[in-house]
């Protein structure tokens, strides 16, 4: 765990941050050096009163590895799951975002948009019960002529799915590991 220590004096303009133990500090130095903060002295009492100690601290945790590794790798995981479900059951009508049986139906978010398809929420329902020539895979799918012949998924899996859906659609569907564009 880090120990951070934040210095300041009314003698001086500048911060000094430090930290030790998480084996970030040269992590650490370069976010600190570049939100070093000039700022005007305001002392009372020998104390300097500003409000750049609590834009520092706010800009530490932002930075901290807690608050952005964790987060980073759980969307990485739902990222790579989702990637993993769309390359086992979607890939072979929409290879990178497309749709090779209905050229006008596919997941780019033009096309999303323009069918009726803009949230996640939507796309899970499309997904889980389909629609037209898109079959439903979800688990309690009917009437059992639209749903697809093949393994059913979870509703979980086609959360996942729903998000990494939007995701790729948000951005154009770049090329991401786990699936092959």
């Amino acid at each position: 765990m880090a120990l951070v220590s934040v210095v300041s004096s009314c003698n001086s303009s500048k911060f000094s941050l430090s930290t030790k133990g998480n084996g970030m500090e040269a992590e650490t130095r370069n976010a600190a050096s570049a939100l070093e903060v000039e700022r005007k002295q305001v002392c009372i009492n020998g104390t300097r009163k500003s409000l750049a100690f609590p834009l520092m601290a706010a800009a530490l945790v932002a930075l901290s590895p807690f608050s952005v590794h964790a987060v980073s790798l759980a969307q990485t995981m739902d990222v790579q799951r989702g990637a993993r479900l769309f390359g086992s059951a979607c890939i072979g009508c929409h290879d990178t975002g497309g749709n090779v049986i209905q050229p006008g139906a596919t997941l780019f978010r033009k096309d999303l948009q323009r069918n009726g398809v803009e949230t996640e929420e939507e796309i899970y329902k499309l997904t889980y019960f389909g629609k037209g020539r898109m079959p439903g895979f979800g688990e309690n799918c009917t009437p059992r002529g639209q749903c697809t012949f093949g393994p059913r998924l979870q509703d979980d899996e086609i959360k996942i799915l729903a998000e990494f859906v939007k995701l790729q659609a948000d951005q154009e569907w770049p090329k991401i590991e786990g699936i092959k564009n």
